[in-house]
This record gives structure tokens, sequence and C-alpha cells, in this order.
């Protein structure tokens, strides 16, 4: 029997291989189509020494390749446990499924249950099967599990345990403290993650009520880019550039960076941002207009001005009207680094300054070498910055 479900597996591996791609991009289509951000999606196919060890262990259970209902896998991870469930009514309601032989291990409430829960379905495909027409008859499994019940599963299996009755008791009395944990764990990602939408969804109505209450970070910075004050002085030194804002730019760091600049340099609510640069308009927009073609090498190959390029310059004048402030902290946090070294990016700021604003207060002279541990990079043609 063995030798003739084997022979079998052989005739078919070509399609099982062309199964597991097709169940790959038809899953990930299925899941950007629900909008659902997951953290990865990979496939196997059971190679032979897999599938005859299973027909080893488990004598006369299979009649038929088709039995053996995992020969094609699909693994879901999502980054959390409450989106297992989303991707799981997402495989209901596009497929058949196999139901007799697919578990819901989220639905066994065993108070002391060995292990941590996941789904795994089996999917029946039809000749209605979008994107799977072609391998109508066959069946795939898909696993669906948030990244730590990916973790433990992981571990359980390089372990070597496989069910309850192999383990020692005190292992046992360990792996039940941990799952556990890790479900602890789980909660409360999920619960930050609540947390951290709910944030952003409160901030436009936050920061136009109280400005100064709320703190400047990624997530204020992100909203901040796309709005009054600067929003519009954004576009006003891209106007005197005779340049285009790019207000598409993509960069996810930014934010996260002009955060921390901002806080380099004093400045720690919206309340306190939005005051700054209404004050310092005139000197921010002329600042930009004598350094930007001066760096010209640094962002001509972006094309324009990016969002928050105010913010830049205008932490940049604070440097130089305080000279207790590091310029060289200043290139680090908006990683001004690769066509021009540190000395030479002062120095053009230093000497902007001195051109459109007071030149008594401004930078402090250049160290006659780089900080310590930050290596001299010369000039490089083409390159560019990822900052303005």
């Amino acid at each position: 029997m063995s030798e003739g479900l084997l022979a079998a597996y052989e005739a078919q591996l070509p399609a099982f291989e062309g199964l597991r791609e097709a169940a790959v991009a038809h899953t990930t289509r299925l899941i950007a189509e629900a909008g659902l951000n997951i953290h990865h999606i990979t496939a196997r196919v059971k190679k032979r020494p897999s599938l005859e060890d299973k027909l080893r262990r488990k004598p006369g259970r299979y009649a038929s390749l088709s039995d053996v209902t995992d020969l094609v896998a699909v693994r879901v991870i999502t980054y959390f446990e409450s989106d297992v469930g989303l991707v799981s009514r997402l495989l209901e309601e596009h497929h058949t499924l196999d139901w007799e032989n697919s578990i819901d291990k989220s639905k066994m409430h065993d108070p002391d249950r060995f292990g941590y829960m996941g789904v795994h379905y089996v999917v029946e495909v039809t000749p209605q099967t979008p994107d799977l027409s072609a391998y109508a008859g066959y069946k795939f499994e898909v696993q669906i599990r948030s990244i730590l019940q990916h973790a433990w599963a992981e571990i359980e299996h390089d372990l070597g345990y496989k069910n309850r009755e192999a383990i020692p008791r005190e292992v046992q009395r360990r792996f039940y403290r941990l799952a556990g944990l890790l479900e602890m764990a789980d909660e409360e990602f999920m619960a930050l993650h609540r947390l951290s939408r709910d944030y952003a969804e409160t901030l436009p109505q936050r920061v136009q009520e109280a400005p100064d209450s709320v703190l400047i970070d990624a997530a204020s910075m992100s909203h901040l880019l796309a709005t009054p004050p600067v929003r519009d002085l954004d576009a006003e030194v891209a106007r005197e550039l005779n340049v285009p804002l790019l207000t598409g730019w993509n960069d996810p760091e930014r934010p996260q960076r002009l955060a921390k600049l901002l806080h380099y340099v004093g400045v720690h609510s919206v309340g306190a941002l939005h005051k700054e640069l209404r004050r310092h308009q005139r000197e921010v927009v002329c600042l930009a207009s004598v350094l930007m073609p001066a760096l010209r090498v640094a962002w001509t190959p972006a094309g324009g001005a990016r969002p928050g390029t105010s913010v830049v310059h205008y932490a940049l004048l604070r440097a130089c009207m305080n000279p207790a402030l590091n310029p060289h902290e200043i290139v680090t946090l908006l990683d001004l680094r690769g066509v021009l070294s540190s000395e030479e990016l002062v120095q053009a700021v230093q000497d902007a300054y001195a051109q459109t604003c007071n030149p008594k207060a401004a930078l402090p002279a250049p160290m006659s070498g780089p900080p310590e541990g930050e290596p001299r990079t010369p000039p490089t043609a083409g390159g560019s910055l990822t900052s303005d």
C-alpha cells in the first residue's frame, strides 16, 4: 500500500508544487483585498522522506493519496492573535473546507491543554475556487497562527514533544506556565495595538482642541506633516526654491527622525511647534532658500522638497541660535551622511545662516576633525540623503 502511495506522490509532485505556488498567490490576494496586515505567508510540499515516515507511523490509515491532506501546506503568520480569527473567517467565506480534518484549537476549552492555540484548515479545491480551479479535486492545509503561537509551535517541535503523555511531569508544568505567559503576551500586544490605533484616530481632534497637550512623537508628526502650519510652510519653501513639494514621498522613518530632532532642539509639544514655526517663518524660508541650493547634490535626486522640510530647517535654525547644541548630533539625527561629510554639512549650514540671519549667533566653528568614532566621508557624486 505504501509503495503505491509513494509512486502516486512522485507522479503528482509537479501538480503539488504548482498548487503550492497558486495557493500562496491566492491566499495572499484574499488577505490583501480584505485589508489585513499580516507578518508573512509561506508554503511547502511535503517531502518524500516525511511522507514515508507518516505512512510508516500510521499504517492502514490512508487508502489513497487524497487522504493525506497536508501534502501541500500554506502557513499564515499574523502579528496578533485576534487576526487569526479574521483570516480564518476569510477562508471560511471563500472556500469549501474539509471540516473533518480541520482543527480550530482556539475553540478547545480544556483548562490544562497542552500546547498553544492556532487554526489548521483543510481546503478542498473545487472548479469554482478562484485562481485554483486547475487543481480541482486536490486539497491543501492552511495553518494560521500569530507570531507568538508560531514561536511556541516551532520550539515545541524542536524539543521533540508530540503529546502530553510523552512529557515528564515536571516538564509539563513548565509548558503550562509558558503557554499561559504567551497567551497573556498575545493579549497585551493586542491591547497595545488597539491603544496605538485609538491614539492615531483621536489625534486630529486633540491637535485642534488642545495642541499643547499633544506630545511630539512619530504618530503626531505623521499627522502634522499633512496639516498647517507644517504643510503650508513646506509649500512656501518649495515655492521659494521653484521645486515641487513631494507630498507623496514614501519614507516611513521620517516622522520618527523629525520627532527625535525636535526633542533634541527642545520642542516637545505640538502647540510649541506651531508657535515656533509661525514665529520663525521668515527665517526658516530664508535659510532653506540659501542652504538647499548649496546642497543641491543632496536633494536633487529626490526631485523636490520633502514633507517636513520646514521642520528640518527650523531645527537647523535653532542649532545656529544655540551654541550649546552639537551640530554633528543634528546631522546624525537627520541621517545626513553619505553625500558630504559631517564637517562639510555643518559648514554649509553655518555659511547659509551667516548669509540670512544673525551671524553673531552662528554655529560653533567646525572641529578640526570629525567627532570621535565617525569616519570622514568624502563627497560622492550622485548620492542622496534620507532627509533634506
